[in-house]
């Protein structure tokens, strides 16, 4: 049976992880504590809609790369207005989750048509282009990657999914990764979203198999 993710959050293990996650003063911190917050973040005012080399950079400490050609397009190409237009029509505010998301997250809405234009670049694929996603909108958004999809059990529309999760029995999964994030101590600026992601990744990173039948596919319930 699977685990629900209510009691990952809430186990003694969450609260480790997180704080270990975030500790700037291990020997080798993890680089993804400075995912959002870089250069104030990919959502500040002032970039918001625009991808930037600061949003590159940050992509680069979830220890993957934007190859250099999707850069430059990015950055300085027609790919990057396309998907700045796209940028545009996502407010910053609104949480995964909550009554306004669902729209915004459905398929062929602009955050759905904006992850498929980068999932069709050479050299990015599903995990890239949700970081990027992620990081402009990390309230919204959420970091998707294998070892997390493999606890999933590599469901579709995963962003429907959790969605529908956060928002179940009046939004406490929600409520209890707030508590979560004050309780260790990060900064109030992490995302929920982000702090799930951590939470799973940090309890699954070890055991997960990058070949193979992996023992810990589909062991966390997202419905």
């Amino acid at each position: 049976m699977a685990a629900d993710l209510l009691d990952l959050v809430r186990a003694d293990s969450a609260f480790d992880n997180l704080r270990a996650y975030f500790d700037e003063t291990l020997p080798r911190p993890y680089s993804g504590r400075r995912f959002e917050a870089l250069a104030g973040g990919g959502d500040r005012p002032t970039t918001r809609d625009v991808i930037t080399a600061d949003d590159l950079v940050a992509v680069r400490m979830l220890s993957v790369t934007v190859p250099a050609e999707a850069s430059v397009g990015l950055l300085e190409g027609e790919l990057g207005e396309q998907i700045n237009g796209l940028l545009a029509q996502i407010p910053t505010d609104v949480e995964l989750g909550t009554a306004r998301a669902m729209c915004l997250v459905a398929d062929g809405q602009a955050a759905d048509r904006a992850w498929c234009l980068l999932d069709e670049q050479i050299g990015i694929d599903y995990v890239i282009a949700g970081k990027v996603m992620a990081r402009k909108r990390p309230h919204l958004i959420p970091v998707y990657d294998q070892v997390v999809r493999c606890l999933y059990g590599e469901p579709e529309k995963v962003w429907l999914r959790l969605h529908r999760r956060l928002a179940a029995d009046r939004g406490v999964l929600r409520e209890e990764l707030a508590l979560l994030r004050a309780r260790t101590g990060i900064p109030f600026a992490v995302s929920l979203l982000r702090v799930l992601d951590v939470v799973l990744w940090m309890h699954h990173r070890r055991p997960h198999l990058r070949t193979g039948s992996c023992p810990g596919f589909g062991s966390v319930g997202l419905d």
